[in-house]
Order: structure tokens, then C-alpha cells, then sequence
């Protein structure tokens, strides 16, 4: 073969292992030129794991699993999501789901939801592979409902994949939090993962944080508490992987005002947008870290219904390198549901960011977290949606976006049914998601995109009691990954014979 051919092939063999296992794509059978063209395939592997649900015996927790229709995807495969073992009892050699225990949740036909609860403070995290037609876009949302005590009320988070490197603006150490960060080992191997914590003044000292082994299969929760003696009411909390791969999730619970989890945020950005702050909240905190050696200076603004607004008092901000920033930007959306958009005011600086919303008043304050996310992409996914309760928002920061979304069959019944909106560039919308035909049970949305700029979505379910919010969660959607994009060849490989 020539050098060019075997450049091409290593490049896309590259490329499907990294994304996803794709397959290399054939020439156009036409034989149009589709040199530089690239085609979008479907996954064929989906790895994910779940954190420990809670240490409350009080917890009762549900999960709910979706992979949407995809075209051109394997029509056989299975998925399976079974119980990683603690830290403590697992042994070298040991294997989550070799113990014959049933899993937790079964997987159905690509279009309908299945579903599986567990309950207590024995409930373990959980460790997932999907293969062939369960692969593309595979999403688990796991969901908890904790009646009293602290870190009370609705905890939700979506099952992520495993990766080398994480970040979490909002994390606190202050003395009415509780904060751990759950590190989930999916592979054969054990992983060596470092903790580095960032406040106000910069690093804090902790060697604690250095070389934790996560065994193959097993989970560990870290209270942030035991790696620095420090109170900081903001707190960035940066997970690097030395060997191997892990999924990590922060959990924080207040004593007063409820707990969620804090998703990782995206990558650090100069540009960073934030959607789906409810209308109602009446505290958020925005809470911002610079990664690199450079300060970083950014416009605030708030993509709201009516278009886009620089909120009084807070046109910018002014973030240190290396340290975190926090900032109270009271009830910003003053009745609108908005998205905010942070852009620098000169030069780029990558930062990481999310917020911390609080809704209700007194007693019935509840909280949850929206960490910076990336854009819908081809695709986004949202699982566990019920028929009260569920609200979408979609923020179009630029340009305006013609956006797809489909409301799936029922977990128990129903058929799928389809909207289609357009959100005005510079805005949020609020959008009145369809509901399944007969719905019985809960279902999924997704997201596609159809023409215009970027799209970003956020989902926040909401359980209610007497109209008071008693507990509410929000879920980001970015790309749910369920295809890859795999460059075609510029010749016919099937006919090349060794040179």
C-alpha cells in the first residue's frame, strides 16, 4: 500500500477506538470524489457508570434507560447495567455482575424506556456496557428522592462515561455542606486517580488527594472534608486520572436547603453558556475558575425569553488565575426563565464554570447545580421525564435554531409523538415538551437539532407538594455521542493490493 492509504487507515482506526468503534466508511459507490468528506456513523460501544445514589436510608431511587432510534445502527447488541462493588470489598480478580446478582435495570428495544429502582443507603453505584443497537446515544438517568435530613429532597443525574480528566466549579467545604466526589471504576484494571482542590486563595495543601487507587469494577466516595482542613464556601475540585479511567460526579448536600449532584463542567473555554436556570429561582451563584496562569475578564449576560440582557451590577466579571471566583447574582432572571452566557471582554482565557440555583423560600428552599455545558451537537438525550413536572429549555446564544424534539413511547405504554420549535437567536425558551400518546410510565426526549446556530438544552424535573417547590433537579443535554464522524476514503481500498 501506499504511504497516503496507510496514513488514512491508522488515522480512522484512531478515531473509532477513541469515539466509539466505528466502522471505516466505503468509497461513494457512485464514484463521486469524496476526498475530504467525512460521513456520521453510529456507535457500536457505550460505556457508563452510575455514583452511589445516597447514604440515606431514607433514599429511594429510581433508574430509567434509553437509547433513541438511530439510523444505520447494528440491528443486534445488548446492554446491561450491573453493581460495582465498594471499594472495600473488592478483590483482585473480582468482577461487578460475576456474582449472579440481577441487574438493576434491563434495557428494552432502542425507543422505549426501561426502568428499576432500588432503595436505602446500601444502594451501590453502577457500571454499564451497551453494545450494537443499544450503543448509540445509550443515556441512564438516575434519580433520587430523599424524604428528610440533610441533602434532602430530588437528586438527579445522568450516568456518565468514563474519562481522564474532570472539573467541578461549586463544590464547598464550608461547614454546612457535605460534599464527596464518587470516582467509579468501569475496567479490569485498577485506576490511580489525583484530587487537587482550588478556593478563593488559590490551591490548597493536601497530599491525601495523591495517586487513590480505584480497584477494577469498585467505587469510592471521597469527602472533600477529609482532603484539606480549609472552609471554603466555593470550591473547585479538579479530577485527573494517572492510569486507567474513571467516572466521577460530585455530591453535595446542605443541612438546610437540600443537596443534588454537580455534574462535571465542559472543558475549560473562553466561552461558556449555562441554560436552563429556572424562572422562579431566587438565588444563584455563579461560581468560576481559570485553570491556566493568565486572569481572565468576561461580559455576563442572560439569554432570557425576550432576547439578550447584561444583568445590573454584574456586566462582568473578574476571575484570578488559579483561583475561584463566586458570585451572587441574586434572582437574575427576575421572573424569565435564562440561560447566561459568559464571553471575554478581550482576550480568550479558558475558564470552567457553574452555578448554584436555589428555588422557594424558608423551609422550603430546595437547590441544584448547571454546570457550563457544551451544545446539543447532532443529538441530545433525557430520560425519566413524567408527566408533571418535567420543563425544557433551549437557549439559541447566537444565531436562531430550528430544533426537533421527540417525546418517546411510555416505560409502560404510549406511542412516541414529535414537535418541532424555533427558539430566536439571543433567547431561551421555556418550550411546552410534547407528551406520549396514553402515556403510561415515564419517557425521553431528544434534542436535534434542524438548521441555524448552536443549540444548548438543560431539563429540570420537579416534584411538587401544596404549589410549594419541595424538590426540583436539572440535568444539562449535550451531545448524547451516539455517532461518530468517520472521514470516507479517497479511493477504493478493496482494491489495493501490497506494493
Amino acid at each position: 500500500m501506499n504511504r497516503t492509504t496507510l496514513s488514512l487507515i491508522a488515522a480512522t482506526t484512531a478515531l473509532a477506538a477513541v469515539t466509539g468503534f466505528a466502522a471505516l466508511a466505503t468509497p461513494d459507490a457512485s464514484g463521486a470524489d469524496t476526498a475530504g468528506a467525512a460521513a456520521r456513523l453510529p456507535v457500536e460501544r457505550t460505556s457508563l457508570t452510575c455514583p452511589a445514589p445516597s447514604a440515606s436510608d431514607l433514599a429511594e431511587t429510581s433508574y430509567t434507560s434509553f437509547t433513541p432510534v438511530t439510523e444505520g445502527a447494528d440491528d443486534k447488541g445488548e446492554a446491561e447495567l450491573l453493581a460495582a462493588k465498594a471499594e472495600s470489598a473488592a478483590g483482585d480478580g473480582d468482577k461487578a455482575g460475576k456474582q449472579g446478582e440481577k441487574p438493576v435495570v434491563q434495557p428494552k428495544t432502542p425507543g422505549t424506556p426501561a426502568t428499576g429502582d432500588t432503595s436505602g443507603a446500601d444502594a451501590p453505584a453502577l457500571v454499564g456496557t451497551a453494545e450494537g443497537r443499544f450503543a448509540p446515544g445509550w443515556t441512564v438517568q438516575q434519580t433520587t428522592e430523599v424524604a428528610a435530613g440533610t441533602g434532602r429532597g430530588l437528586l438527579g443525574v445522568n450516568c456518565a462515561a468514563p474519562d481522564t480528566e474532570f472539573w467541578f466549579p461549586g463544590a464547598s467545604t464550608s461547614a454546612d455542606r457535605t460534599d464527596y466526589v464518587h470516582l467509579t471504576n468501569p475496567d479490569d484494571s485498577a485506576a490511580v486517580v489525583d484530587i487537587e482542590l482550588y478556593g478563593k486563595d488559590g490551591a490548597l495543601e493536601s497530599t491525601v488527594g495523591e495517586g487513590i487507587t480505584v480497584q477494577p469494577h469498585a467505587s469510592e466516595p471521597i469527602l472533600l472534608s477529609t482532603l484539606t482542613e480549609v472552609q471554603q464556601t466555593d470550591l473547585t475540585v479538579h479530577v485527573s486520572v494517572r492510569s486507567g479511567r474513571v467516572g466521577a460526579a460530585v455530591q453535595a448536600l446542605d443541612d438546610k436547603i437540600g443537596g443534588d449532584w454537580l455534574a462535571p463542567a465542559t472543558d475549560p473555554a473562553g466561552n461558556l453558556v449555562l441554560p436552563g436556570i429556572p424562572e422562579d429561582a431566587t438565588i444563584v451563584r455563579l461560581v468560576l475558575f481559570a485553570p491556566g496562569d493568565t486572569d481572565a475578564d468576561l461580559k455576563v449576560r442572560l439569554a432570557s425569553p425576550s432576547g439578550s440582557i447584561t444583568p445590573a451590577g454584574h456586566e462582568t466579571v473578574h476571575v484570578k488565575a488559579g483561583m475561584t471566583t463566586g458570585v451572587d447574582l441574586g434572582d437574575v432572571t427576575r421572573g424569565e426563565a435564562g440561560s447566561l452566557v459568559l464571553t471575554p471582554t478581550g482576550r480568550s482565557v479558558p475558564v470552567v464554570a457553574a452555578v448554584r440555583v436555589v428555588r422557594g423560600k424558608g423551609t422550603e428552599q430546595e437547590t441544584a447545580f448547571i454546570p457550563a455545558t457544551g451544545p446539543v451537537g447532532a443529538r441530545a438525550t433525557a430520560a425519566d421525564n413524567r408527566a408533571k413536572g418535567t420543563t425544557l429549555s433551549l437557549a439559541a446564544p447566537g444565531q436562531t435554531a430550528k430544533v426537533k424534539v421527540t417525546a418517546s413511547a411510555g416505560s409502560e405504554g404510549g406511542t412516541a409523538v414529535a414537535k418541532t420549535y424555533t427558539i430566536k437567536g439571543g433567547t431561551t425558551q421555556n418550550v411546552e415538551v410534547p407528551v406520549p400518546g396514553g402515556l403510561e410510565g415515564t419517557y425521553a426526549l431528544t434534542v436535534e437539532p434542524v438548521s441555524g446556530g448552536p443549540l444548548y438544552a438543560a431539563r429540570t424535573l420537579t416534584l411538587t407538594e401544596d404549589d410549594d417547590v419541595s424538590a426540583f433537579t436539572v440535568q444539562t443535554l449535550p451531545d448524547d455521542r451516539g455517532t461518530v464522524s468517520v472521514p470516507r476514503a479517497e479511493e477504493d481500498l478493496s482494491v489495493l493490493q501490497p506494493q
